[in-house]
C-alpha cells in the first residue's frame, strides 16, 4: 500500500440546478457550508488527511470561485510532488464540453498517462462526510478489483433514490441498477441495501480501457456510474467496500459512518441543521481529521449589548470570526463571516452566508440568506408562506432561499 503511486480525481463540473439560486454564480463544489467551508473542502481534507495528495480537480460550469478558492487555500507542496491543481474543459477531443463523468476523465487522459499511477481514486466534489480512503485502497489491492465502489447501507425504502448495489458474500458486485423499484435486502441487515455514493478505486489499466470502450459507444451517457460500473460489474472486475466499516481517528459514535449527499436546498439545509445540536450529527470539532479551509483575516465573533431592550446573543448555534450579534437573538442558526445582526433582530432555524446583513427588528426564520443581502429593518422572512413564495425561492420542503445579493423589498 506504502509504495502503491495513487492520484486522486476530484469531479467538480456539474452544474448544480437544483441547488439554485445558491450555485446561479458559482459552480455547486463552490458553495458555503458550515461557515467556513466550501463544499469541496470535505473531499480534498479528507484525500490529505488520507497522505493521497496527488490531485486533480476536474471543472467546468461557472468554476472561477471554485478556482479561486483553490488556488488560495490548496497549495500543497511542489517540491514533494504534492498538488491539489484544477483543470477546466479543455476540449482537447473537439470543441465541446464534458458530456458525462466518465467522458470528464476521458478528455483527461493526458494527465494519467503524464503521472502513470497504480491506482485513481475518482470521488465527487459535494458530498459532506469524514472517510478514510485509505483503506478503501487497501481493500482494492486485497481483492486486485478492476474498481471499487464505496457504498453505503441506506434503508430498503429509500432505495429508488440511488444507484444500488447488490454483491456476494466475498464483496463482488453481482448487479448495479439505478434507483430500482424493488429489491432485496442484505444479508447481515435484510431491511438495508447498498447505494452508491459515488466514489471509486480503479486500477489504471481497467479505467484506461473502460474509458476507451465507453467513448466508441455511442449508445452510451458516457457516466462512470450508469455505463462504465455495469460493464465492469458484468466483467467479474467490480467490487464494493462498505463504508460504515471506515474508521476515522477522533469519529464519535454518533458521527461514525455519516455522509450528506446536498444536491437540494433541503438536503443542504438539513445538513447545515445537524451541525448546530450540542451532540451535532456531523462533528466538525474532530481535530484529529481536520476539515481544511482558507483562513481569512478576521476578528472574532462579538456580541454586543445587554439589557431590557435587547441582548446580542447566540444558542444552539455556530458563530464565525467576524460575525457581530448587535442587540439581537440566533437561535439554531449558523452565522457565517461577517455576517451582522442588529437591535431586536431573531435569526431562527437558518443559514446566513458571508456578509450578509440583518437590519433592526427584522425576524428570519427557516431560511437561507446568500452572501452580501441587506435584510432591511423589519422585514418578516420565513413567516409567510404566500408572501415568501411571491418574492423568494422557496424549497419543497418551505426553506426560504434569497440569492447571493438579492435585493429584498421593503414593502
Amino acid at each position: 500500500m506504502a509504495e502503491a503511486h495513487v492520484l486522486s480525481i476530484v469531479l467538480a463540473g456539474g452544474e448544480g440546478k437544483r441547488l439554485a439560486p445558491l450555485t446561479v454564480d458559482r459552480a455547486k463544489p463552490a458553495v458555503p457550508f458550515g461557515g467556513h467551508y466550501r463544499l469541496i473542502d470535505f473531499v480534498l481534507s479528507n484525500l490529505a488527511n488520507a497522505g493521497f495528495t496527488k490531485i486533480v480537480v476536474l471543472t467546468q460550469y461557472k468554476s472561477h470561485s471554485l478556482d479561486l478558492h483553490i488556488a488560495r487555500t490548496w497549495r500543497l507542496s511542489p517540491v514533494l510532488g504534492e498538488f491539489v491543481t484544477p483543470v477546466p474543459a479543455q476540449m482537447r477531443l473537439g470543441p465541446r464540453w464534458f458530456s458525462g463523468s466518465a467522458d470528464a476523465i476521458y478528455q483527461n487522459l493526458n494527465i494519467i498517462h503524464d503521472e502513470r499511477p497504480d491506482h485513481i481514486l475518482v470521488f465527487g466534489a459535494d458530498h459532506i462526510y469524514r472517510m478514510d480512503p485509505r483503506q478503501m485502497v487497501e481493500q482494492h489491492i486485497r481483492t486486485g478489483a478492476g474498481v471499487t465502489v464505496a457504498a453505503l447501507r441506506v434503508p430498503k425504502t429509500q432505495a429508488h433514490e440511488f444507484g444500488v448495489i447488490e454483491a456476494g458474500p466475498d464483496g463482488a458486485i453481482e448487479r448495479f441498477r439505478e434507483k430500482p423499484a424493488a429489491v432485496e435486502g442484505l444479508a447481515d441487515d435484510p431491511d438495508a441495501v447498498f447505494a452508491s455514493m459515488g466514489n471509486y478505486v480503479f486500477s489504471t489499466a481497467t479505467l484506461i480501457e473502460a474509458l476507451r470502450l465507453d467513448a466508441a459507444d455511442e449508445s452510451s451517457r458516457h457516466d462512470i456510474g450508469g455505463d462504465l460500473i455495469p460493464r465492469l460489474v458484468e466483467a467479474g472486475e467490480a467490487y464494493v467496500y462498505d463504508f460504515a466499516a471506515n474508521r476515522v481517528p477522533g469519529a464519535t459514535e454518533r458521527d461514525q459512518g455519516y455522509w450528506r449527499d446536498v444536491g437540494t436546498l433541503d438536503a443542504y439545509y438539513a445538513a447545515h441543521m445537524d451541525l448546530v445540536s450540542i451532540h451535532p450529527i456531523f462533528n466538525l470539532y474532530n481535530l484529529e481529521w481536520p476539515i481544511y479551509t482558507s483562513g481569512r483575516p478576521l476578528p472574532p465573533a462579538k456580541f454586543v449589548f445587554e439589557g431590557p431592550g435587547g441582548t446580542g446573543h447566540a444558542v444552539d448555534s455556530m458563530v464565525c470570526s467576524g460575525a457581530i450579534i448587535s442587540g439581537g437573538l440566533v437561535r439554531s442558526s449558523v452565522v457565517s463571516p461577517g455576517a451582522f445582526i442588529d437591535f431586536h433582530a431573531v435569526v431562527e432555524g437558518s443559514v446566513i452566508l458571508d456578509g450578509v446583513r440583518v437590519g433592526r427588528g427584522a425576524t428570519i426564520c427557516r431560511a437561507i440568506i446568500d452572501k452580501h443581502v441587506e435584510v432591511p429593518p423589519g422585514a418578516r422572512i420565513g413567516l409567510d408562506p404566500a408572501y415568501d413564495r411571491e418574492r423568494f425561492s422557496v424549497s419543497d420542503d418551505g426553506i426560504v432561499v434569497i440569492g447571493k445579493g438579492q435585493k429584498i423589498p421593503t414593502d
